[in-house]
């Protein structure tokens, strides 16, 4: 739940800026344009967990997205503007983000935010960002609610925040398609599920759940835990006794790593299934025995698509030391789409940055359609990408390999 006292706080920030104005319009750098004349620089933020348990992917995320950013300044692909970014670090709390989302409203030349990575950190931004009419798009975020409104699973679906965007699919999706693989093709009929009771996690789990029952799977056995949590020694054994097939875990690598191998230890060599939130090469790093172990991906392999050939490349050439893990493709396609969005305001203002920029901008994205590194990057009604199609990877020789592509049938 969103801190309403923290928002009124951040609100009223807000309301006393002048947001009208975008970065500044008289700086004039050489060959920031091809006649060296004046350029806007605008900013895009990147709100992400750079440091803690899950920075491997925060820091894949921003650097995708400064990738993009500066292959957008190489190719000049909107006259007249120069693009930078503003990298925060949310640590994976929500109130860290909220604080990065005020401080990000406040920068008058931020046009637009990629992130964050967790949808509970999603749930304390997007007010924010929605009162000041920023554009934010989230390469990662699954939790349904956040683009769908919080009685979606009852069918009643309701945009809450016109701003808020997603390269990512959603839970609805990832949940339900991991339970027909689980049950159908990997034939485990009973299962015990674990979640952190997070915004993510639980809703994951819940989602799972529901198809997974309704596929004819028995739920043997349902334990919470926390995110900090790393001895399981209790569920352990709890989950032997059980005589589950399998368990599935909604949270993220740095406790599912620890719960698989202690899962292991105790004798209970069954395989953890989990979400695009443990498809990290550092979960194998945080369990040795993660053979056979399974996670769902939002989207295909990137490695596989040939739209992706060279943003691997351009990723490596450009000499990151972090992996772009599971959501580089997406964050890259997250900031091209912001791009477009300015391209196109731009382009409908005679070539300037106009007045309530930041408004258009949202409106514009709204309706971008182009070939990304992850496929076709558009958006429905609600904000959520058009490619619904997901993986399912399971770790073999220590790394991660694909086992399943496909559409999750309703």
């Amino acid at each position: 739940m969103r801190n309403r006292s923290a928002l009124v706080v951040s609100i009223a920030v807000i309301g006393a800026l002048s947001l009208s104005a975008c970065g500044s319009r008289d700086e004039k750098k050489a060959g920031d344009t091809a006649g060296g004349g004046s350029v806007t620089t605008l900013t895009i933020g990147v709100d992400a967990p750079l440091t803690g348990d899950l920075s491997a992917l925060g820091l894949g995320i921003k650097n995708s997205v400064d990738l993009a950013v500066k292959q957008a300044n190489e190719k000049n692909e909107v006259p007249g503007v120069k693009f930078q970014i503003k990298a925060l670090d949310d640590t994976a709390k929500p109130a860290p983000g909220q604080q990065n989302a005020t401080q990000l409203v406040a920068d008058k030349s931020v046009i637009g935010v990629v992130g964050p990575l967790n949808s509970s950190v999603a749930q304390s931004m997007q007010q924010i960002f929605d009162d000041a009419k920023l554009v934010e798009i989230s390469p990662a975020n699954t939790g349904v609610a956040l683009s769908q409104g919080e009685k979606w699973a009852t069918g009643t679906k309701a945009r809450p925040f016109k701003s808020y965007f997603r390269t990512a699919t959603t839970d609805a999706v990832q949940g339900p398609f991991a339970a027909q693989y689980l049950f159908g093709e990997a034939k485990k009929t009973k299962v015990f599920l674990i979640d952190d009771q997070k915004t993510y996690g639980a809703g994951l789990a819940a989602t799972f759940k529901g198809e997974y029952t309704k596929l004819g799977g028995t739920i043997v056995g349902e334990e919470h835990v926390n995110p900090d949590d790393r001895d399981f020694s209790a569920i352990a054994t709890k989950v032997k006794a059980s005589g589950a097939e399998a368990v599935y875990y909604g949270g993220e690598y740095p406790a599912a790593g620890p719960l698989s191998l202690q899962l292991k230890d105790a004798g209970a060599n069954i395989p953890l299934m989990g979400g695009d939130g443990i498809q990290s090469g550092d979960f194998i790093k945080l369990n040795p025995k993660s053979q056979g172990d399974l996670a769902t991906a939002v989207g295909l392999p990137v490695e596989q698509l040939p739209t992706a050939a060279k943003f691997i490349a351009d990723y490596k050439a450009a000499g990151y030391t972090d992996a772009y893990e599971t959501y580089g493709g997406y964050s890259y396609d997250s900031a091209w789409a912001i791009i477009q969005g300015v391209k196109a305001v731009v382009a409908a203002n005679g070539g300037k940055v106009p007045d309530g920029a930041r408004a258009k901008v949202v409106d514009a994205v709204q309706q971008i359609s182009f070939d990304g590194v992850t496929g076709k990057v558009s958006f429905d009604e609600y904000g959520d990408t058009t490619n619904k199609q997901l993986t399912v990877y399971a770790v073999k020789d220590a790394k991660w390999a694909v086992e399943k592509t496909g559409t999750f049938k309703g």
